[in-house]
């Protein structure tokens, strides 16, 4: 159940950080055998999760497609929705991307963070395990945080953002300055969160934004008036990225470990 909402929640997510508006999904969804009642449950859970997500935040299915029996020797693929969406930009002028572009600027958190691991890519990666709950969905705060993030960039308010989902904070933010190939230092978290939790957590209806200070403030004010959570987190700058004052990560270090596994990979073979 949550699967699916998740997958169609991080479609608007992604939609979102752009700047455009999202309209429409279509679905892919690959499960193992139906007549294994377990299976078929989890397709009803699937489904029911997709419909509401669809609905609250306002994306009709307009097409999509099923496939079953998707195992071997009865060991079923894990459920598998995959949701394709479309949405519509209205001004060119008026969009976001992920590339951190000026240092001084502060990066702004958006939404709310509980820290949850559950079924998360730093338990699998890091833990070995895939245990726990997927992060629960609170589908009104996934609309509310997403239309006041687009508000900000179709108003020329912000032109840096990106979505937060696989991998937590942390990650968002490596993939940012990877991508303007400047760094940024993340601030300590809030007292009494967790840390690795605040860096890694995969709490939904969050975005990561880069903004001059004066703007930050700006936003955190505003924020606080649409009853949305938002918070200084980090400043852009430097050729690294450093957590809490650790030590640094240099970004030739960063995008080696990005970029290089599969030519590497490849050349081994």
């Amino acid at each position: 159940h949550a699967g699916g909402a998740q997958a169609v929640a991080e479609s608007f997510r992604n939609l979102t950080a752009t700047g455009a508006k999202p309209l429409a999904v279509t679905d892919c969804l690959n499960f193992g055998s139906p007549e294994n009642s377990h299976v078929m449950g989890q397709f009803v859970g699937c489904t029911q999760g997709i419909g509401e997500a669809c609905i609250a935040l306002d994306m009709p299915v307009v097409s999509g497609n099923v496939s079953f029996y998707n195992e071997t020797n009865g060991s079923a693929v894990q459920p598998t929705p995959a949701i394709g969406a479309v949405g519509l930009i209205d001004d060119l002028d008026r969009t976001a991307a992920t590339a951190l572009t000026t240092p001084g600027d502060r990066l702004v958190l958006i939404g709310e963070t509980a820290g949850h691991l559950g079924a998360s890519l730093y338990a699998r990666e890091v833990h070995g395990t895939e245990a726990g709950a997927p992060p629960p969905m609170d589908l009104a705060a996934e609309r509310r945080n997403g239309d006041f993030v687009r508000g900000l960039i179709t108003t020329g308010s912000v032109t840096i953002c990106h979505d937060i989902s696989d991998g937590g904070l942390l990650v968002a933010v490596a993939e940012m300055a990877l991508a303007g190939d400047l760094g940024a230092t993340l601030n300590a978290p809030p007292l009494g969160a967790v840390a690795h939790g605040w860096l890694f957590g995969e709490d939904q209806a969050r975005y990561v934004i880069a903004v001059d200070e004066a703007v930050a403030k700006a936003v955190t004010t505003k924020a606080q008036a649409a009853g949305v959570a938002a918070q200084i987190v980090g400043e852009v700058g430097g050729a690294a990225l450093t957590v809490f004052g650790e030590n640094p990560i240099s970004l030739a270090a960063l995008r080696a470990a990005h970029e290089n596994w599969l030519p590497d990979y490849m050349a081994a073979e």
